[in-house]
C-alpha cells in the first residue's frame, strides 16, 4: 500500500490531480453558491452551462456540418431555454421535444443529423434538469447537493484509487487510464458521501438514500465513459478549451449531467413533474 502511494506521487499524478482539483474547486464554489441562492440566478447558470455544453458538443462532433438541421435545432434550444428561464418547464419541455422529434423524422433516411439530435437532448438535459430538481424549496437544495456529493466524490476517490492501485483496465478501447480499481473505489466512495450528506442534511439514512446513491455514483461513471467514447470517436483530446489549459466544460461536469438527468427521472416518477425532489428527500 505504502509503496504504491509513493508511486502515485513519483509519477507525477499528483501534479495532474491537483489541477482538477483546482479546477473542481473554482466551479465548484461558484455552482455551490449559486444553487444556494436558486431561482434566476441558478437557472442562468443552467442555461449558461447549457449553452457551453450544445457548443462543444457541436464542435466536438462536427454537428455544424450538417445545415439547415443544425441551426434549427440552435434556434429550438434557445427557445427552450427562454421558456425555461421564465419558469416554463412544461412548454421547455414541449420546445425541446417537438424539436427532436421533426428532426428525427426529417432525417429518418439519411441519419445525418443524429448528432446534432444527439446534441439537442445532451444539452437540454445539462441545460433543464438540473432546475427542474431544484425548484424553489429545501426539498430541490437537498436533492442538487446529494448529486453533487456523490458524483465529486466518485470522480475524485475513482481517480486516486486507480492511480494508486492499478490493475485491470476498465474499458481500455474507451478510454485507457480508467481502471477496474478505480471503478470500485468511486463506487464506494459515492455511496459513503452520499449517505454521509443525506444523514447531515436530513438526520436519516434509509436503503433507498444507499441504493440511489449507488445507482447515480455508477450513471456518472457511464457518463464520463461515454463522453470518453464520443471524443476518442471524433479523435478528440479535450471537449473544449474553456477551462485554461483543463478542457472543456463537459470534460468536468459529464457524469454531473448524467446523473442530474437520472436523479430528476426517478423523483418525475415517484412525485410527479411539478415537485420532483419531494420524491427523493420529500422535506
Amino acid at each position: 500500500m505504502g509503496l504504491a502511494i509513493g508511486r502515485f506521487f513519483r509519477e507525477g499524478s499528483w501534479s495532474d490531480l491537483r489541477s482538477r482539483l483546482i479546477s473542481a474547486v473554482i466551479l465548484g464554489i461558484l455552482a455551490i453558491g449559486l444553487t444556494f441562492v436558486g431561482g434566476w440566478a441558478f437557472r442562468i447558470l443552467c442555461c449558461a452551462a447549457g449553452l457551453i455544453v450544445f457548443d462543444e458538443w457541436s464542435r466536438m462532433t462536427r454537428a455544424r456540418r450538417v445545415r439547415p438541421l443544425f441551426h434549427f435545432a440552435r434556434r429550438c434550444f434557445y427557445l427552450a431555454l427562454l421558456a425555461f428561464v421564465f419558469g416554463f418547464n412544461l412548454a421547455a419541455l414541449a420546445i425541446l421535444a417537438a424539436g427532436a422529434l421533426f428532426i428525427a423524422f426529417v432525417d429518418r433516411d439519411e441519419h445525418k443529423a443524429d448528432w446534432v439530435l444527439g446534441g439537442l437532448l445532451y444539452a437540454g438535459v445539462a441545460a433543464m434538469t438540473p432546475g427542474f430538481v431544484r425548484g424553489a424549496d429545501t426539498s430541490g437544495l437537498v436533492t442538487i447537493g446529494f448529486v453533487i456529493a456523490i458524483v465529486w466524490s466518485t470522480d475524485i476517490f475513482a481517480y486516486f484509487s486507480g492511480r494508486t492501485f492499478g490493475g485491470p483496465k476498465l474499458m481500455p478501447s474507451v478510454s485507457p487510464k480508467k481502471t477496474i480499481s478505480g471503478a470500485l473505489g468511486g463506487l464506494a466512495a459515492g455511496i459513503a458521501f452520499g449517505a454521509l450528506f443525506a444523514e447531515w442534511a436530513t438526520g436519516s439514512v434509509g436503503l433507498f438514500v444507499i441504493v440511489l446513491a449507488a445507482l447515480l455514483s455508477a450513471l456518472g461513471q457511464a457518463g464520463d465513459l461515454y463522453e470518453s467514447w464520443i471524443k476518442r470517436r471524433f479523435g478528440v483530446k479535450d471537449s473544449g478549451r474553456i477551462i485554461p489549459g483543463h478542457g472543456g466544460l463537459m470534460d468536468r461536469i459529464d457524469a454531473l449531467i448524467v446523473a442530474i438527468g437520472a436523479v430528476w427521472i426517478v423523483g418525475v416518477l415517484i412525485a410527479g413533474f411539478s415537485q420532483p425532489a419531494h420524491g427523493i428527500f420529500p422535506l
